[in-house]
């Protein structure tokens, strides 16, 4: 059962909903986002100091931030669109972004009980899974994401006994993240996937740590 949760990106759509659900079930919700306080993923400065100000333990650290088009650069079709900025751009957000607040998020993690560190990622970003190509910028960022967060997760088994550690893949959901690509995929509104993965959440342990995860708690490949 959370009891204290701090949620990163609880402005977007998915970090509302999923604070807004946690705040009803009586959980304690505190929220970070770069909109409404300045706490921008991609600028180390900034994490530290935001998270710095925060005052821990919290059992579930839930980091929900990311962007599919970044700068009007949306996924690449083909090898010809590769842009080295937009890939720097991807890996800067999506991978860089969270891995950063795992790093300085870890003095508000308790050590001797459960808890929980997981990040958004996508299904696009398994190897083992994709069998269509394209999207190289965002694919390649969610694959970083996905090693870095597997490798804190076996260093902080060393200290964090009870920590699971994940990535999450919650489909496709009705945001402005994905508004372009809602009619090509099977969408649901952030409330629904909020509540699917807070059961995730839920019936995580330290046994799943350095596992990825889709909405409905099955195993995605790497």
């Amino acid at each position: 059962m959370v009891k204290r949760a701090l949620i990163i990106g609880h402005s977007g759509g998915i970090g509302a909903a999923v604070a807004s659900q946690l705040t009803g079930r009586g959980v304690a919700v505190t929220g970070l986002s770069r909109s409404t306080d300045g706490f921008d993923v991609a600028d180390e400065a900034a994490v530290a100091a935001g998270l710095a100000a925060q005052q821990g333990p919290f059992d579930l650290i839930f980091v929900a931030t990311g962007a599919l088009d970044i700068g009007g650069a949306g996924p690449e079709k083909t090898l010809k669109a590769l842009d080295p900025q937009v890939l720097c751009d991807q890996f800067r957000l999506n991978a860089m972004g969270p891995a950063l607040v795992l790093k300085h998020a870890v003095p508000l993690l308790p050590r001797r009980e459960r808890a929980v560190f997981a990040v958004l990622s996508a299904r696009v970003g398994s190897i083992g899974d994709n069998r269509l190509g394209g999207w190289y910028s965002y694919r390649t960022a969610k694959a970083a994401l996905n090693q870095l967060i597997h490798g804190a997760a076996i260093e902080l088994a060393r200290t964090h006994r009870h920590l699971a550690c994940v990535c999450l893949h919650p489909g496709t959901v009705a945001t402005s993240f994905t508004r372009a690509y809602q009619d090509r995929h099977a969408t649901v509104p952030p409330e629904t996937a909020a509540a699917r993965l807070l059961a995730v959440i839920d019936g995580l342990s330290a046994a799943d740590t350095g596992r990825f995860f889709d909405h409905a708690g099955q195993e995605i490949p790497w």
